[in-house]
């Protein structure tokens, strides 16, 4: 048996770069694995004027002053400018793992002998869990995410 236990949808800004949004979850009976199924949009920033103007901020702030010239002469090298959010699970006891894919449409599991990459398999203990959406970069106006986490029951 498959039950739905969290289903969240959202919208982030440029505001929202660098921040952390976090969801969670009971997990009423221990066993059987979770699925996350997580998705974004859009991945890429197709405003060129915009995009250039972010990466002059970039260059402003990362690069020493002698080298800004010629890195801002090869600014068009940084494009498309992508938003980036990644997701980490952790459950009652600790860390459970994190899954930094630039993909933008994900299917992830954790389960009692096999897990997704990045995550660490191993029983699913009841109680409360959470799940972290990391916004690392969003460069476009607006970028739309959704969650859902399912409990395949053993």
């Amino acid at each position: 048996m498959t039950r739905l236990l969290l289903e969240a949808e959202g919208t982030a800004g440029f505001v929202c770069s660098k921040t952390h949004i976090t969801y969670a979850f009971q997990l009423d009976r221990p066993g059987g694995a979770l699925r996350l199924d997580f998705a974004y949009e859009p991945k890429n920033l197709e405003d060129r004027e915009r995009a250039k103007i972010l990466i002059a901020e970039g260059v402003e702030r990362y690069t020493e002053p002698a080298q800004r010239e010629l890195v801002m002469g090869r600014w068009e090298s940084f494009l498309p400018l992508k938003n980036l959010i990644t997701l980490s699970v952790d459950d009652p006891s600790g860390h459970r793992g994190a899954g930094h894919r630039h993909d933008p449409e994900q299917r992830l599991f954790i389960g009692a002998s096999d897990a997704s990459p990045g995550f660490a398999a191993g029983e699913l203990a009841a109680g409360l869990w959470r799940v972290t959406l990391s916004l690392h970069a969003i460069v476009t106006e607006s970028c739309r995410y959704r969650l859902r986490i399912h409990h395949e029951e053993a």
